[in-house]
C-alpha cells in the first residue's frame, strides 16, 4: 500500500457537474452516474491517496468548448488545480491570454474523437500557444499522430500526448504511429502521459498487455518527460475502474524512484505546481 501514501500530482482528470453547469443541447455524449464528479468531491478522492495537485482537462463529452465547470474548479482551489481547456480552433490570442490568467496552461485536441480533418487548420493556433508558452495536448490513436507531425515540425510548441498515444495492440510496438511517438520522446519534443490503459488494452485490468508499450515510452521519453495520470472519472470506460486499484498497477510496474519522478517531480516542474 506504499503507493497510497506517496505524494502525487494527477496529470489528467476531469470534473463534470451538470447540476451546476448543464451540458449543452448538442453535445454528442452526456456523461452520467459514475462518469460524473464535482471538483469538491474529487478533492476528497485526492486526499485519500495523497494527491496534492491535479491538471484538470476539459472533456469533449458533455461540455465541448464550454469551460465554465473547469474554470470554476480552478478558481475555487487555485493552489490545487490547473487546467487544459477545449476551445474553437480560431480562438484569438486575447481569449487565450484570458484563459491563461485563469489557470489554464494548455489546450486539448482530440483527434481520436474528432479525426484529423477537424484539426487540419490548427497551425495558427499552435503558433499562438507557442507565443504564450502554453501546451498543445493531443489525444491520438493508432497512427493519427503521423498526420500532425508536419505542422508540429514547423511550430516548436510544447506538446503533450495523452494515454500512451492509444496504440493499436494488434499492430505491435513497431506500428508507425507508436514509433513516431517514441521518436518525439527521444528528441525531447513532447511529454507523454502514462495513463488510459483501458482505452487500448485488450485484456483488461491490470492491463498486462500495455506494459511493453509503457516500458518503451518511459525509456524513450525519460523520467523527466513521462507523467502519471488517473483519467478520473473514467469517461466511457468499458468496465468499472476505481482510483485505488488503478494506482496499484503503477506500484507493480514502476519502482519507488520511478514513481517519485512520474507522479511528483516531473509534473511539478513541467506544469508549475
Amino acid at each position: 500500500m506504499r503507493i497510497f501514501t506517496e505524494p502525487k500530482i494527477d496529470s489528467h482528470c476531469h470534473v463534470l457537474e451538470p447540476s451546476r453547469f448543464p451540458y449543452g443541447d448538442h453535445v454528442s455524449y452526456r456523461p452520467a452516474g459514475q462518469e460524473m464528479g464535482s471538483a469538491k468531491y474529487f478533492q476528497e478522492v485526492m486526499a485519500c491517496y495523497e494527491v496534492k495537485h491535479a491538471l484538470l482537462v476539459g472533456p469533449n463529452s458533455g461540455y465541448g468548448t464550454d469551460n465554465r465547470c473547469l474554470i470554476d474548479a480552478i478558481a475555487c482551489a487555485p493552489r490545487v488545480f490547473k487546467g487544459i481547456a477545449v476551445v474553437p480552433n480560431d480562438i484569438s490570442l486575447e481569449e487565450l491570454q484570458k484563459f491563461k490568467s485563469q489557470g489554464v496552461i494548455g489546450i486539448a485536441f482530440n483527434p481520436s474523437l474528432m479525426g484529423f480533418d477537424f484539426y487540419s487548420n490548427i497551425e495558427p493556433l499552435l503558433h499562438r500557444l507557442k507565443q504564450l508558452d502554453m501546451w498543445a495536448q493531443f489525444q491520438v490513436e493508432n497512427d493519427l499522430l503521423l498526420d500532425f507531425l508536419p505542422m508540429l515540425s514547423r511550430v516548436n510548441v510544447k506538446v503533450m500526448v495523452d494515454h500512451c498515444g492509444r496504440p493499436n495492440l494488434d499492430a505491435g510496438t513497431g506500428q508507425p504511429g507508436f514509433q513516431a511517438l517514441l521518436a518525439l520522446g527521444r528528441e525531447g519534443r513532447a511529454v507523454i502521459k502514462i495513463s488510459g490503459f483501458a482505452k487500448f488494452s485488450q485484456v483488461g485490468y491490470p492491463f498486462a498487455d500495455s506494459r511493453p508499450y509503457t516500458e518503451l515510452l518511459v525509456k524513450n521519453f525519460g523520467l523527466t518527460r513521462a507523467v502519471w495520470a488517473s483519467d478520473w472519472p473514467y469517461l466511457k470506460a468499458p468496465y468499472r475502474l476505481d482510483y485505488g486499484p488503478m494506482l496499484k498497477v503503477y506500484e507493480a510496474d514502476f519502482s519507488a524512484s520511478e514513481r517519485q519522478a512520474m507522479m511528483w517531480d516531473a509534473p511539478k516542474q513541467l506544469f508549475g505546481f
